[in-house]
C-alpha cells in the first residue's frame, strides 16, 4: 500500500527547497516564498506533517494487519522527501506488483484529487511502465461515517472548552483550503460548479448535523497568488471580524478541510486567525482534525476493503466520490476533478 501526500520540509536548511518544489511553474515571485518560509521558520523550519503521517503509518499497519491483511505500507509524497517517484522505485525492487493508494485529501477538484493521480502517473512513468507496480488509488471520503465522527467529536470537545455561558453563544466555523475561482469554475458531470467546495459544504453539514448545531459557516483560509486573481472567499480572518460586528463572542473553529495539522493549520489557524480573534476580544478554540483520531485509520482500513474484500462503499451523502482509477488514469466519467 503507498500512503501518498503533501509533504513538508523538516529541517531549516529544506524549507526554501520544498517552497520551490511546491510553487515551481506557477510564477511566485521569490519575495512571496520569503513570506511563507518565514511561517516554517516559526516552527524550526519543520512542518508537522511528515512526522504526523508517520505516525498514522504505524497505526495503519496494525489495523490491517488485524484485518488480516499482510500489507507493507509505504510513504511517498508530492513535493518532498520521501517522493513519490523514489517510494515507486523501491516498492517496484521489493517486488510489488500490485497496490492500493491512499491520497491525504478526503476531497475533489485538481489538488485535492486529479493532481494525486498525476502524481501517481509521473511516478510510475519514472520507474518505467514495465518495472513499476500498478496503483489504484482510493476514493475520497470526505462523507465516510468515521471520517464525520472524528471531526463531530472534535467540534464538541472544542466547545467544551469555553464556558457555559460563552459556549451558548459561540459560532460553529468550518475552514477549507481555498482555491481559485476558475478552478471552481470547471464544471462537474452534471454542468455545475466544481465539486471541491459542494463536498466541503457537504461535509460540513454532516459535521455539524452530528454536533446537533443547525447554524454555522463555511469559510476559506490559506489563499496564495496575486491578489488580482479571484479565489473562494471570505478568508477566515476577514469573517472574524464580520463576527465580531455582529457581537458574536467565541468562535469554534474546525478545519474540517484539512486531515492532519500541517503548518497551514497550525499557522493560519493557530497563529493568525487566533491572534485576530484575540484582537478583537473574541473567544476562540481550533478543533482537532481527523488525522489524530482512531477513526481516521480505522476509516482507510474501511476503504482498503472495499477493494480487498468487496465491502459496500460507506458513505452518508448523495454526492459523488471518486477515486478507485488505476495509474494514474482519472475518473473522468465523475465529472469531480
Amino acid at each position: 500500500m503507498l500512503y501518498l501526500s503533501f509533504g513538508g520540509p523538516e529541517g531549516p536548511e529544506e524549507v526554501r527547497p520544498f517552497l520551490e518544489n511546491v510553487t515551481r511553474g506557477r510564477n511566485v515571485p521569490p519575495e512571496r516564498l520569503d513570506e511563507v518560509a518565514e511561517h516554517y521558520h516559526h516552527f524550526g523550519g519543520v512542518s508537522p506533517i511528515n512526522r504526523l503521517n508517520r505516525e498514522v503509518m504505524v497505526s495503519l499497519t496494525s489495523e490491517l494487519a488485524g484485518r488480516g491483511w499482510d500489507l507493507p505500507v509505504y510513504f511517498g509524497n508530492r513535493n518532498w522527501h520521501p517522493l513519490v517517484e523514489d517510494t515507486v522505485e523501491r516498492m517496484a525492487a521489493d517486488g510489488v506488483r500490485r497496490a492500493l493508494v491512499f491520497a491525504t485529501s478526503a476531497w475533489g477538484g485538481y489538488s485535492g484529487c486529479r493532481q494525486y493521480h498525476e502524481d501517481i502517473a509521473r511516478a510510475r512513468a519514472a520507474v518505467g511502465q514495465d518495472r513499476a507496480p500498478d496503483l489504484v488509488k482510493l476514493r475520497q471520503f470526505y462523507d465516510h461515517p468515521l471520517f464525520v465522527a472524528a471531526n463531530a467529536d472534535a467540534v464538541t470537545n472544542a466547545y467544551a472548552e469555553f464556558d457555559e455561558a460563552t459556549r451558548a453563544g459561540a459560532r460553529l466555523v468550518f475552514t477549507a483550503h481555498s482555491v481559485p475561482l476558475s478552478a471552481e469554475e470547471r464544471p462537474g458531470a452534471d454542468g455545475r460548479s466544481s465539486w471541491y467546495s459542494r463536498q466541503v459544504h457537504e461535509s460540513a453539514r454532516l459535521v455539524a448535523e452530528a454536533v446537533g448545531v443547525a447554524d454555522y459557516d463555511v469559510v476559506w483560509q490559506s489563499r496564495s497568488g496575486p491578489p488580482s486573481v479571484p479565489w473562494l472567499e471570505p478568508d477566515i480572518c476577514d469573517h472574524l471580524e464580520r463576527l465580531h460586528t455582529e457581537k458574536v463572542p467565541a468562535v469554534v473553529v474546525s478545519p474540517v478541510g484539512f486531515v492532519s495539522d500541517h503548518l497551514e493549520v497550525v499557522w493560519d489557524l493557530d497563529n493568525e486567525a487566533a491572534e485576530k480573534a484575540q484582537e478583537l476580544g473574541m473567544g476562540y478554540v481550533r478543533a482537532s482534525t481527523a488525522g489524530t483520531d482512531p477513526r481516521y485509520v480505522r476509516m482507510i482500513g474501511d476503504l482498503v476493503a472495499e477493494h480487498v474484500e468487496g465491502h459496500q462503499a460507506r458513505k452518508l451523502s448523495p454526492l459523488v466520490q471518486a477515486g478507485c482509477a488505476t495509474n494514474g488514469t482519472l475518473c473522468v466519467a465523475q465529472g469531480c476533478c
